[in-house]
């Protein structure tokens, strides 16, 4: 008998840990009016180039984002929900749970929004995040800085 995908044991399948730049930023309006974002707040973050550093630790993850405007922390282990408030975008409170499919990092965000988390994915020297809140979907692409 074999385990279901999402009760398999985790595994390390890529390093994330770097500095990564913001490069490509697509449908990011969108995605902020489904989190409910102000128009001032959504403009301000429009012309930010966020900045992120991962360190890596086996199963075990903090990333930070850094802008100019605010910095935002998010810490987890691979499998483990944790309760998380997004500081760094609409401050809301949601039970988040991180796994690995294949060698992409997948986030589901349970809370006041529908469908929403992330997904994390290195394609070369490029790191891609796909951000879902409700029907819409942000894709940024991120180049290794270091």
């Amino acid at each position: 008998m074999s385990l279901p995908e999402s009760n398999k044991p985790s595994k390390m399948l890529v390093d994330y840990s770097g500095t990564w730049d913001i490069v490509s930023n697509v449908n990011s309006e969108a995605y902020m009016v489904a989190l409910g974002i102000d128009f001032a707040t959504r403009k301000i973050a429009s012309m930010l180039k966020p900045q992120k550093v991962i360190k890596q630790d086996g199963d075990c993850f903090i990333i930070r984002t850094f802008t100019t405007f605010r910095n935002y922390e998010s810490s987890f282990k691979i499998g483990e929900e944790v309760k998380e408030v997004t500081k760094g975008l609409d401050n809301r409170t949601v039970q988040s749970v991180v796994n690995w499919k294949n060698d992409k990092l997948v986030c589901v965000q349970k809370g006041e929004k529908k469908n929403r988390g992330w997904t994390h994915w290195i394609q070369g020297d490029e790191l891609h995040l796909e951000l879902t809140c409700e029907d819409q979907v942000c894709k940024q692409i991120y180049k290794r800085t270091l």
